[in-house]
């Protein structure tokens, strides 16, 4: 078990997203411990502390992925007895040299707010997209479908949530999600009359019948509607209705969220706000 920091004197979230990609490559299993906000020496020192604590709980040297504006607090952070990486070492300068433009380092501003324009015009249109998602989920408001980028169609539990979320939140997108259920009636279903004039924006989502069985039995163990057989009675029907309507669809059984929107974002083409 290694001991892996995050640290910075912003987010951290720069270090987490270079760090995690890193460590995914591995087979090892690992500890995680995100220190944000470390923005002064007081900070930075207890920072090493902890390192000091994990190395000797452990006996292996913690893994520091790290971003720092202020040199100072990245010498003390990197006179720890962790093994440090920032990749931002390797590459600014060699892009600097390439854009012929002198860096300006600053903090927080990859994932701050500021008013300069496009990033908190960004900034906005991802928290604009995010309460059209809120305000769409499920089927609850389908006069607003006009203003959708995308509408996610499924069974109960597919992740069309979750999915319409996380394409709101991190690329600006407005998605609004319907659900298939009994009352459309399964064995005659069609495409909801709320959706035809829409069609062209819809994705579907479906699951393997053993995958929905199991997120299904979580929330209402024993009940028909979790059982294997109406799993799989859904499920059959619906992606008949997808091919049958010629509306593209997903299989997200082996699927995170990130991959399942990232999945969506390139099979429809459909423009990211956000970046």
């Amino acid at each position: 078990m290694r001991t892996i920091f995050y640290i910075s004197d912003g987010t951290a979230l720069t270090a987490e997203a270079f760090g995690r990609a890193m460590l995914s490559m591995f087979p090892l299993k690992v500890e995680h411990k995100t220190l944000a906000f470390i923005d002064s020496e007081a900070k930075a020192e207890q920072a090493v502390a902890k390192i000091s604590a994990a190395h000797e709980a452990s006996g292996e040297r913690p893994i520091i992925f790290h971003t720092f504006v202020s040199l100072d607090l990245k010498r003390i952070i990197t006179g720890s007895t962790g093994s440090c990486f920032d990749f931002l070492d390797y590459f600014v300068e060699p892009l600097s040299r390439e854009l012929n433009i002198s860096a300006q380092p600053k903090t927080n501003r990859t994932h701050g707010i500021q008013d300069n324009g496009s990033i908190r015009d960004s900034y906005d249109s991802r928290i604009e997209a995010v309460n059209y998602s809120l305000a769409n989920d499920d089927g609850s408001n389908i006069a607003d479908y006009d203003q959708a980028d995308i509408i996610l169609l499924g069974v109960s539990r597919t992740g069309k949530t979750p999915t319409s979320l996380y394409l709101a939140l991190h690329y600006g997108i407005k998605a609004a999600n319907y659900p298939l259920t009994e009352d459309d009636d399964m064995e005659n279903l069609q495409l909801p009359k709320a959706l035809k004039l829409h069609r062209h924006k819809i994705f579907g989502l479906t699951l393997e019948p053993q995958r929905l069985h199991e997120i299904r039995s979580k929330r209402r163990e024993g009940s028909r509607y979790a059982s294997m057989q109406q799993c799989r009675f859904e499920l059959q029907e619906v992606e008949k209705m997808y091919r049958r309507e010629a509306i593209p669809f997903l299989d997200s059984t082996r699927f995170s969220v990130e991959e399942i929107a990232a999945k969506i974002l390139a099979e429809t083409n459909l423009e990211r706000h956000h970046y």
